[in-house]
Order: structure tokens, then sequence, then C-alpha cells
């Protein structure tokens, strides 16, 4: 899945992936406009070498005349032929020309855009790990990080705008943080123009008890911000206020 870094970012499939998934919903389309995804396929997957693993497409399609789409259309065109002759005209995952149309004029300026959201999340990660006000940050441009060494080995230019963070004093806290924001929007978006923030155990897992938050990896505390394309001093002056009030 390389929604966030993009191909601006990261190419996957020179690093030996197999096959690609885009969420063009986020950061191709980039300004929230329409839903859609993509599949980006190497090409060079031996699917008979493992058959058993893959019998959609290395056993006959009685739906489609008995084709055994490994055979006959070979490494080069297997899996995507079967995406999108069989899977889009059984589960109609068919992007409506307009939504296309919304996305092509996402993808003219996703280079342009990309450097921006990297480096208002760079700035971000930067001064919220400095926060006395923050206990942990997740960033993989922070030095610190866990996949700070992977980052820089398959992101050298950058990830994405995307940062995570625990606020200090736990649930009530973040929620007062999250009521602060003003420039960022309270939304569980991702990857748009506009800054985006979430707090889960309030939001998309507030079904959850903390001890379940717990076990899924997810604290109290925790927020996520999506750095969208604004001023980075902006950006940054409005989540420094939110903190204060903390």
């Amino acid at each position: 899945d390389n929604t966030f870094p993009t191909p601006v970012n990261c190419r996957p499939i020179e690093w030996g992936a197999d096959i690609v998934t885009h969420s063009t919903t986020k950061y191709m389309d980039g300004h929230g406009c329409a839903v859609g995804g993509a599949i980006v396929d190497a090409g060079r997957f031996d699917w008979m070498a493992h058959a058993e693993s893959f019998p959609g497409l290395t056993t006959p399609d009685e739906s489609y005349h008995g084709i055994v789409y490994a055979e006959r259309f070979g490494l080069g065109k297997a899996f995507i032929t079967k995406a999108t002759s069989q899977l889009m005209r059984d589960f109609g995952s068919i992007q409506s020309p307009q939504n296309a149309f919304y996305l092509n004029l996402g993808l003219e300026s996703l280079h342009v855009r990309m450097s921006q959201h990297c480096r208002n999340g760079q700035a971000m990660a930067e001064f919220l790990a400095a926060s006395p006000k923050v206990t942990t940050v997740s960033y993989p441009g922070l030095p610190g990080d866990a996949y700070h060494g992977l980052a820089q080995k398959y992101l050298p230019h950058g990830s994405c705008g995307v940062v995570s963070f625990e606020v200090a004093g736990g649930r009530a806290a973040a929620e007062r943080f999250m009521a602060a924001l003003g420039l960022c929007a309270i939304e569980t978006h991702v990857a748009d123009a506009r800054s985006c923030c979430l707090h889960p155990a309030s939001s998309t897992h507030r079904q959850m008890s903390d001890a379940e938050l717990a076990a899924a990896g997810i604290s109290p505390a925790l927020v996520r911000l999506s750095c969208g394309l604004e001023g980075t001093a902006d950006l940054i002056a409005d989540v420094e206020q939110a903190l204060a009030q903390v």
C-alpha cells in the first residue's frame, strides 16, 4: 500500500514489490473530492509456480469461458486482467467519469503538493517532539523514530504529512487539545490539502474500552494529525495554542 508516500516519494516495484495499491482518495486526489483506488501490477510474479496458493488465477474461471488467467495471459497480464475483466464486472468497482476527472486534476499537481506536505509533516514532528505537552511522536523523519532507518532507505525525499502523537495528560487532555484547534479540521479524513486532525479514542474507536484500545495499539491520548498545505508557521501556531489549553 503506497497511499501515503505516493509514487513521488516511493516506487515499491523498484524495490521488489509485485502489486502496489493506492487509495486515490488521499494525496493523489488531494482535495477530498472523489473516492477512488488503484492497483498497479508489476507483471512479473510467477503465479503457476505457486498455483495452489492462487486458484483464482491458476484454475479455470467458469464465469469467463473457463479461462485460466495465468496460462492465457502469462506473467505480465494475468492478475490485472482478472481484476479488470472479472472482479470489476462482478463488484462494479468502476470509477465514474467525473471522479476520474477530479483525480486527473489532482495528479497534475501531486509532485508539487507532496513536497509541502512533507515539509509541514517534518516541521510539525520536530515541534511536537520538543514540546513538554507531548509524550510520544511517531514520524519516520525523526532520527529517534523506530522506522527512521527504513525511511532513510526507502523514503529519502520524505514520507508524507501524517504525524501521530500522544498528548501528556491522557484522554481528557487530548480531548481538550482537539476542542481548541482552529485551523486544523476535525475529520477522519487524511492526506488532504487542508490539515485534518483525529482523536481515535473519542471518534473512530469510541466503542472500545481503554484496555481494548491498548490491545489494538491505540493510546487514549493518541492524536493523528494530517498536515495539509497551509503555511508551516500558521499550522504550528494552531497546534501550539491548542496544546497551551491542555
